[in-house]
């Protein structure tokens, strides 16, 4: 079963988008209430902001499923990442709105959730493992690019309205410091997007996990609010508003790939 989508590219950096998936099992699928069938929590066409990124020479992993199956940027054991708040888990039950996502006694018991893990959760993590392993034996380093999209306004999980960009490094355990404040000077010559570091999203799973710095293996989490570049329904893709978007982006990527430490 192919859970996934690869494409190898030439630079020392690989994309991962791994909420961007929109397929559902149909007997997962009719276990779901109405609302949630249509997988409203996606990082709606991530995929398509982020193709400029092939031609830069990037690699590019994305999944097939969506995160209501298994969410890809959380921890197998399922530990909270942001202990305290309000946050969704590896087989979500809980909408981003707070409202249920499974039907009655219809939700995912433990040994379902572990079918799971190694059905959808464990490709792609191989892939992932993998793919970093061929770039660091390739380039002597590599940068994990983690794409994420969310609506700006959602009180079950943050006050008030996120930021449009939304940086995230682990509080710089998975990212230089120094790279970051160059990242950060690419966003402040532009006053269209507001951002901000490290702030209500920090980095999921994998940004935390799969960075290690000392082996020259860095990773770095963009979230977008997807007021950014979709249009009003947030559902739809705007490629006039996306455009400039995208241009930034690029700028961000070759300052986090070129700058030294």
């Amino acid at each position: 079963m192919h859970c996934f989508e690869l494409h190898r590219g030439s630079l020392p950096l690989l994309v991962s988008l791994p909420h961007n998936g929109i397929e559902i099992p149909d007997d997962i699928r009719s276990s779901l209430v109405d609302e949630a069938q249509s997988a409203p929590d996606t990082d709606w066409h991530v995929d398509r902001l982020y193709d400029f990124a092939i031609s830069l020479g990037a690699s590019v992993l994305k999944p097939r499923y969506s995160r209501y199956v298994i969410d890809l940027n959380r921890p197998p054991d399922d530990a909270s990442l942001y202990p305290g708040q309000n946050v969704t888990g590896l087989c979500p039950t809980i909408a981003f709105s707070g409202r249920p996502i499974y039907r009655d006694g219809k939700a995912p018991d433990s040994e379902v959730i572990i079918q799971r893990r190694a059905l959808y959760w464990q490709p792609y993590h191989a892939a992932l493992q993998t793919e970093l392993h061929r770039l660091k034996l390739a380039h002597g380093r590599a940068l994990l690019w983690e794409g994420h999209s969310i609506r700006p306004e959602l009180p079950y999980l943050f006050e008030g309205r996120l930021p449009d960009f939304n940086l995230g490094t682990a509080e710089g355990r998975s990212f230089p410091d120094a790279r970051l404040r160059a990242v950060e000077a690419v966003l402040a010559t532009q006053s269209d997007y507001n951002w901000i570091s490290n702030g209500r999203f920090k980095g999921g799973y994998i940004t935390r996990h799969y960075a290690d710095p000392q082996a020259g293996i860095h990773a770095f989490q963009l979230e977008l609010a997807q007021s950014t570049y979709l249009d009003e329904s947030m559902t739809v893709f705007d490629a006039v508003k996306a455009a400039p978007v995208q241009a930034l982006i690029a700028r961000m990527m070759d300052v986090a790939l070129h700058v030294p430490d």
